[in-house]
């Protein structure tokens, strides 16, 4: 913003794409500089993904300017980088609220904004999207543009190479911008980042590219046209044996600035006059304009709040589980070389990052393709490696197939170690963990937990890493926990074995993983009511104890049932199960998420919201307590 004087500033004047485009090219330049001022600003307030948004600023001014949203659809692949594109379509009043409860989502959400083409939150997806929706444009016989923007990061996605492998064969006019800015959560790995990075580097690239911009900024018509494509696929010829995406149908141009915006602008004017499919190939830089995301591009893909002036964000004053799990599981590497870790994309993210700096041979990041983790996984199994593939809960969804059909039928020994189960908050309902129990408990010889605590997860890791009967998986919350210290030597646990907390008679409360302690605190205001309760910690989705947990349930008026996910084919369903085929006939109450995608807000609020307290417990489990003697008359809990 233009602190100076507020009066000159351009960006609160921006009510949508018609806005931007009436502004001169000298302006673009402080509109660029005010976006900056006000991402650092309210994102140090709200926490969100800065970097990725400060490297598309110039990028989102030229697509508003070279096409008209939302007739023609811009979609941004993951679109946690869509920040921008809020602030120029309306919204940029409300962008304090994003991801707070009522507020703007972190990611593109189609019921938000009519300019929000398609909503997302995983990588991969705005490839085939784009071109379902080319498909679809020319089967109606309209005129309107598909434009793709997809970081260098999503061509680690298989689906993407999908996508790619189908365009040309699907229309003729296609334009996908490759923003090339080298990081997705991680520093981005493998081939085809060696392969862009060829691109760039090569110096008869950037004459070539000197040359074909000269040509696109004069706009000189078919002549212009015809001899920008002779350079570019002549030159190219020569470069290299092939270029990847003309081999797949598609014209290449690039690779350019990314934050020109006057040229951006003026390239996709060009190609929007193109009949076939186009990839721009831009560069920019992740976190431009703000030093400290420069610096530290995987903090600030995605952080909490900090100080704009420094970037520092608050100490935690206890680790996070995956903090925990990235040094215990390099603890244990110390004494054990068959451990190798595996993740995708996210090696800071699931903590690994202390597994890499101490094993970086066995330390595999995969990039954004979960489904070749899970395989790659299973072949390390076969020769006799203990490989650890973590992925957060709502990733690991993309890799259910393999799980299924590589890892548990074949019964291989990989542990799926799945961070962010449970609600994820601010990020929203594709980031909340709330599935992985449905679709992992059925599946044949797996194992699955959830630790009660950070002393236990210790524990359940030492007792993953002797498990050598097949997959085993577990399943733990995002942040910290309740400050249980693991202990120095870990003790293994006994499979199936959960852990009796407290004894009673009347009730009993079966508290899942980090649900434990609501669990209790229902206990403590039964105990209030002169209800007395047992509080068993399951510890084990699959196997579940049913000996212990059946054994307390026969003698109880009511169960209730504490988890972090979703009711329908959760852990409570699970335990149902178990006592319908024993006969017990004893009442279920179970506390979790309902039947729908959970929005974005702070925990606490959202579990008051759904119900999921222990005083919604108690109250629950007095209503359908039987009256009589000295409770006939008790209140319900507050």
């Amino acid at each position: 913003m233009n602190a100076e004087n507020p009066e000159s500033a351009l960006l609160p004047h921006i009510q949508g794409p018609t806005d931007v485009r009436a502004l001169s090219e000298g302006d673009l330049s402080r509109l660029a500089a005010e976006i900056r001022a006000k991402l650092i600003h309210d994102v140090s307030r709200t926490g969100g993904h800065l970097g990725p948004n400060l490297g598309v600023v110039e990028l989102t001014i030229a697509l508003h300017r070279a096409f008209d949203s939302p007739t023609d659809k811009i979609l941004f692949d993951v679109s946690h980088q869509g920040y921008v594109h809020k602030m120029l379509t309306g919204r940029n009043d409300r962008l304090d609220t994003i991801r707070q409860y009522g507020g703007l989502n972190g990611f593109l959400l189609r019921s938000e904004s009519e300019h929000d083409a398609y909503g997302a939150g995983h990588a991969g997806t705005a490839l085939s999207a784009g071109l379902g929706m080319a498909a679809a444009r020319d089967l109606r016989g309209s005129n309107e543009h598909v434009v793709v923007v997809a970081g260098d990061a999503a061509l680690t996605c298989g689906v993407s190479f999908e996508a790619l492998n189908n365009a040309a064969a699907t229309t003729k006019r296609f334009i996908v911008i490759l923003n090339d800015n080298k990081w997705s959560i991680s520093k981005n790995v493998g081939a085809v980042s060696n392969y862009l990075s060829k691109i760039t580097a090569h110096p008869a690239f950037a004459h070539l590219h000197e040359r074909a911009a000269k040509l696109v900024e004069s706009l000189g018509g078919k002549g212009a046209r015809d001899l920008a494509h002779k350079v570019e696929s002549g030159v190219k010829s020569l470069l290299l044996p092939s270029v990847i995406f003309e081999d797949l149908g598609f014209r290449y141009y690039g690779p350019v600035d990314g934050h020109d915006t006057a040229l951006l602008t003026q390239t996709l004017e060009f190609l929007k006059t193109q009949n076939e499919p186009v990839i721009l190939h831009i560069l920019t830089t992740k976190g431009k304009g703000y030093q400290p995301a420069i610096e530290q591009p995987d903090k600030f893909h995605g952080l909490g709040k900090f100080r704009p002036d420094t970037g520092e964000t608050e100490a935690l004053s206890l680790p996070t589980y995956s903090q925990i799990f990235g040094a215990r599981l390099a603890d244990f590497a110390d004494h054990n070389n068959r451990i190798v870790a595996i993740t995708a994309a996210m090696g800071s993210g699931t903590g690994l990052s202390a597994f890499q700096k101490r094993h970086p041979t066995r330390y595999h990041d995969v990039g954004i393709a979960e489904e070749h983790a899970a395989i790659f996984a299973c072949g390390l199994a076969t020769q006799g490696f203990k490989p650890f593939l973590s992925i957060y809960s709502t990733f690991m969804q993309r890799a259910y197939d393999m799980i299924i059909h590589d890892m548990a039928l074949q019964n291989l020994n990989v542990a799926l170690c799945m961070d962010r189960a449970g609600l994820s908050g601010d990020d929203g309902p594709t980031h909340h963990g709330l599935f992985d129990i449905g679709y992992l408990r059925h599946i044949p010889n797996l194992i699955f937990m959830q630790p009660k605590d950070e002393e236990e997860f210790a524990d359940m890791l030492w007792t993953m890493t002797h498990y050598h009967s097949g997959p085993c998986a577990i399943r733990y919350p995002r942040g910290a926990g309740v400050g249980a210290k693991p202990k120095e030597r870990p003790q293994l646990l006994e499979i199936g074995q959960s852990e009796v907390l407290r004894h009673g008679r009347r009730v009993l409360l079966v508290g899942l993983g980090n649900m434990v302690e609501m669990a209790e605190q229902t206990a403590d205001l039964l105990e209030a009511r002169g209800i007395d309760a047992a509080v068993i910690n399951a510890r084990w989705i699959k196997p579940l104890d049913r000996q212990t947990i059946e054994f307390f349930a026969r003698g109880a008026e009511i169960v209730c049932t504490f988890e972090d996910h979703a009711l329908h084919n959760g852990f409570g369903c699970a335990l149902m199960e178990a006592f319908a085929e024993s006969r017990i006939t004893t009442p279920v109450i179970r506390i979790g998420w309902p039947d729908h995608f959970i929005e974005h807000g702070n925990v606490e609020f959202l579990r008051a919201k759904y119900g999921l307290t222990a005083g919604v417990a108690a109250d629950k489990i007095l209503a359908e307590l039987p009256q009589s003697g000295e409770n006939a008359d008790a209140s319900p809990a507050a």
